[in-house]
């Protein structure tokens, strides 16, 4: 099989290094930045440069840009692919890659299209920080938009195969609204805890609770910036959530109500215990 990559970051990179190691697939792989493209090479994220002569010859092409990237990325490589091709993106949101894959398929009826999300990443960009090991145990998400059962069964087996640890399927509404929850609002949180002018003394005070409070902090400003607005009507209701809990524990403190603070503690500890639970249950262990 010929999977394209267009994007050689650190999910491009680390789905080429991955594919690369555990496959026998040919991956083709392009990037603007020519320093990615040597690097990637160097480090086994590609075997051949995806260009438009060989476009035409992929069995799967995936776009691994930035949201502001990809439109126009759709729009020009899908007029060359061959039927049948599965066309994927690994964008952070979906309803308006989704919408814009609908229209295609209806353009392009004899290609299929799937967008997905792989759940991993690190705080550190570029195809120089990717890993043949990112994808391991992780989530992949998959939105179904144009195509059978058949070919999302071989994409959620192929994912299972090169690593990821389960598959979700779902819609690019719950996708949205879920991932303002777990993903862009952990990351402003930590944006916005680092702010702190007690940040700048932690040195000899600080120990894995600051260390984990502050990781997600360090991204790339472009890619989230893009992420978050986009997001916006989801991540606007999280963020009102958790000032109306900070403001409740802002009011025990206040009025020194130690019960208060104690039962808000334990509220909060009993929810984190039972999505410990949760998650044991889906992943059918301990881990």
């Amino acid at each position: 099989m010929k999977i394209g990559i267009i994007g050689l970051g650190l999910i491009g990179g680390s789905l080429g290094r991955t594919i690369v190691k555990r496959t026998d697939d040919q991956v083709y792989a392009i990037d603007i930045n020519k320093k990615a493209m040597l690097d990637g090479k160097l480090l086994c994220a590609y075997h051949h440069e995806l260009n438009k002569d060989n476009v035409c010859e992929m069995d799967v092409l995936v776009f691994s840009l930035y949201p502001n990237a990809l439109e126009g990325a759709l729009e020009e490589y899908c007029p060359l692919l061959k039927d049948g091709c599965l066309v994927m993106d690994c964008c952070g949101n979906k309803r308006r890659v989704v919408k814009q894959m609908k229209e295609l398929s209806k353009k392009y009826p004899r290609l299929d299209f799937i967008s997905a999300h792989p759940m991993a990443g690190r705080e550190f960009s570029g195809v120089n920080h990717s890993t043949a090991t990112l994808f391991d145990r992780a989530s992949m998400i998959l939105v179904p938009v144009k195509a059978d059962l058949k070919k999302i069964a071989f994409l959620k087996a192929y994912s299972l195969s090169i690593g990821f640890g389960q598959v979700v399927i779902t819609t690019a509404e719950k996708h949205d609204e879920i991932i303002a929850f777990t993903s862009q609002l952990a990351h402003l949180v930590s944006s916005s805890y680092i702010k702190s002018q007690t940040a700048l003394q932690f040195m000899g005070f600080s120990a894995g609770s600051f260390r984990d409070m502050t990781r997600v902090a360090r991204l790339s400003p472009e890619m989230w910036a893009q992420l978050t607005v986009d997001n916006a009507d989801f991540l606007v209701n999280e963020i009102d959530s958790i000032i109306n809990s900070l403001v409740e524990y802002k009011n025990a403190l206040k009025n020194a109500d130690i019960n208060q603070m104690k039962s808000l503690l334990a509220d909060g500890n009993e929810r984190k215990l039972l999505s410990e639970k949760m998650r044991r249950g889906k992943l059918g262990d301990d881990k």
